[in-house]
């Protein structure tokens, strides 16, 4: 059954599989485990919720406020966020994958070891957002603010990050393999010990970035990387 109005009650027991919560006051609500699968919350206020290990598969949240939420472990795989605040959310070891997070705000978010292959983070802001160890594989970035992020050991094989920004981020020891880094922004950025095997680098900006050790096999780079390199 889906787009239900629950109750109190329903909330308080965590049981909303497909309720229809659009634009509901939940700030600071605790629904640790509960079950919102293709929920409706888009527009919700859930600033501060606890969804730890909440299961939002396929749930709807466009433009929700998800200000500091906490949603460790939860998982949010097929769900759509599209222009959502997730500003200082903690998603570590979150389940986001094939995931719709277009525009969304997810700058300092905490987001280790979170799942995202084939999320859909066209347009983002990841600035500054904690990224070490998160599977991107074959998600799209393009256009991305992930400006000072740490994505450090993260795996972004096949990944677009087209034009995205990534001035200063910690992209050592990732596995970029294979992923389009064309018009992308990587000045300062730090690709120590990174794989960018077969990567796309055309017409990136990579001034001031420190690629030491860095595996370039195959790699397509920009005409001037010689000279940008450490």
């Amino acid at each position: 059954m889906t787009g239900w109005t629950p109750t109190a009650e329903d909330i308080a027991k965590g049981a909303l599989h497909g309720a229809n919560l659009e634009g509901a006051a939940l700030k600071g609500v605790s629904l640790r485990r509960a079950d919102l699968g293709e929920a409706n919350l888009s527009n919700a206020d859930l600033r501060e919720a606890d969804l730890w290990g909440a299961d939002l598969t396929g749930a709807r949240l466009n433009r929700a406020n998800l200000r500091l939420a906490t949603l460790t472990g939860a998982r949010l795989d097929g769900a759509t966020l599209s222009e959502a605040n997730l500003y200082g959310a903690s998603l570590r070891l979150a389940s986001l994958e094939g995931a719709m997070l277009q525009q969304a705000n997810l700058s300092d978010a905490e987001m280790a070891g979170a799942e995202l292959s084939g999320a859909n983070l066209s347009e983002a802001n990841l600035w500054a957002a904690d990224l070490r160890l998160a599977h991107l594989t074959g998600a799209n970035l393009g256009l991305a603010d992930l400006g000072n992020a740490n994505l450090r050991g993260a795996v972004l094989e096949g990944a677009n990050l087209r034009g995205a920004n990534l001035k200063g981020a910690n992209l050592s020891e990732a596995r970029l393999a294979e992923a389009d880094f064309s018009e992308a922004d990587l000045s300062y950025a730090k690709l120590v010990r990174a794989d960018l095997t077969g990567a796309d680098l055309t017409g990136a900006r990579l001034d001031n970035a420190d690629h030491h050790e860095a595996t370039l096999t195959g790699a397509r780079l920009p005409r001037d990387f010689a000279s940008n390199g450490s």
